[in-house]
Formats: structure tokens, sequence, C-alpha cells
């Protein structure tokens, strides 16, 4: 596949559905260059065919983020094929549910912080000093608002989006000055597979386009950090400065986030 040539690159990880794949699209219809990375390729390129993306304008990787040496690969040879990103969206997550009181949830926990906290991480470390020399880009950290305040039966997944949010912030900071931006991305409720389970009203839903739409306003007008959408936004100031207690009481009768089942052996 030919270079992408003067048009704008994006770099997103988690393009095989749900919020990636919106935002791949929403990226494609601004005029942007795609690279797309997932673990399901062929959903990618089924899906790139049913939206007659020219074939110049994309190209796909394979890569598991929660293995580093995975991530690191995909992003490395993204940089040989296609060149520096300018915006690179580190959207790859799951969502379980865990009981931290069986053993084998503590799998689950480690599999969901590896997928969303260091996922993140490696998703960025290739193009971190590649962007810093040429003095611009963006690195974008898709969190939620469930990193602000924990939720029953969502302990690894609030845990992991809190840290996503902490490392962002954290490198945010190392990258000041560097022309390089690094943005957090915290989306509400969005209909995708990862929430269709939840047993437990969802306000203010988006479907991924919405949330695609805003979030592009939010990545274009260069802000560091936004909850989407703005009803969100209110809540997330609440929850922050709510008292534990008072917290606590209004999780009172909240259905918790159905367990994740093992494979069975």
């Amino acid at each position: 596949m030919p270079a992408t040539g003067s048009a704008p690159l994006v770099y997103i990880t988690g393009a095989s559905s749900g919020i990636g794949q919106a935002l791949a699209l929403r990226c494609y219809q601004a005029g942007w260059s795609l690279a797309l990375v997932a673990r399901r390729t062929q959903v990618i390129a089924q899906w790139a065919a049913q939206m007659q993306l020219e074939p110049g304008r994309y190209a796909i990787y394979e890569a598991d983020v929660a293995q580093p040496d995975s991530a690191c690969a995909a992003a490395q040879a993204c940089l040989e094929r296609q060149g520096v990103p300018d915006l690179v969206i580190a959207n790859a997550g799951i969502s379980w549910g865990v009981d931290t009181s069986r053993r084998e949830d503590l799998d689950a926990m480690r599999q969901v912080l590896d997928t969303n906290v260091m996922g993140v991480a490696a998703s960025f470390q290739a193009f971190i000093a590649p962007m810093v020399a040429r003095g611009s880009g963006r690195l974008v950290g898709i969190a939620s608002v469930a990193g602000i305040r924990g939720l029953p039966g969502h302990a690894a997944y609030c845990a992991s989006k809190a840290a996503v949010i902490a490392y962002c912030e954290s490198l945010r900071g190392e990258l000041r000055d560097s022309g390089v931006q690094v943005i957090t991305l915290l989306p509400g409720y969005v209909d995708t597979p990862l929430t269709q389970r939840n047993p437990y009203p969802m306000p203010f839903l988006l479907s991924p386009q919405q949330f695609a739409d805003k979030a592009w306003k939010a990545m274009t007008q260069n802000k560091c950090y936004a909850i989407i959408p703005w009803q969100m936004s209110i809540a997330g100031r609440v929850m922050n400065i709510l008292p534990g207690r008072i917290w606590d009481r209004l999780l009172v009768g909240r259905g918790r986030k159905p367990r994740h089942e093992p494979p069975a052996k």
C-alpha cells in the first residue's frame, strides 16, 4: 500500500468495532488517512470494504495491546509503512465484571488492567520520541467516567480507567512545551458490546457515531480533558466532590456489572 501522502494520519487501536470503528469513520470523512489496529484484522478489512474506503488511505495492523511487544510492533510497522501519525487514539479496551473474592477473577482483573492501562502506554510508546522530534502530534487516551468513582462489580474497569486518567495527566506534564498534546477523553455510556449487558439504567446513552462526532470536536479544539456528553460532564464534576458516604448511599440497590465467566477448560 502506498504512503499516505499529504493527508494527516490517525492511528487507532480497537478499530474493529464500537467507538474505535466510529472514530475511524469520522476521521476518514474529515479527510484523514487511517492506521487501523485490532486483533480481528479480518473484521476491519470487511468493514473497510463495506464502507468503500479508498485503498491508499488506510492500512491495517494486527496487535493485542495487552501484550506490549505486540502493541509496540504494530506501532513500529506503522512508522515504517505510513510514517509518524498526527494523531494517536489509544481506544482498545475491555469491560469485564469481577468478583475479587474469587481467585479466578483475579486473572480476569489482570487482563482488564493489561488491556486498558498497559495497552494505552504501549500504543503511545513508539510514537512519543518521533512526535517530540517533529514538534507536533496528539496522543489521545480513551478513559471513562467510570474512572472517576468506583461502581459495584466494576472494580477492574473502574480501576483501569482511573489509571488511564492519571497516566495521561502524567504524560501531559512530561510532554509540556514539546509540541505534543496529550488528551484524555472520558465517555459516558456508549451503546457498544461493552455496555449492552449492563443490568442498570444508562443515562445519556450515545450511539458510537454520536460519541465520535463529539470526540472529534474535543480533539480538534485541543482540549486536554473532556467528558462526553456534556450532561455527563456535570455528573462527573458532582461525582468528584461527593463525600464517600453519600456516594455509597447512592449505590444502594444499583445492579452490579455481570461477572465475566472464564472459558470452560
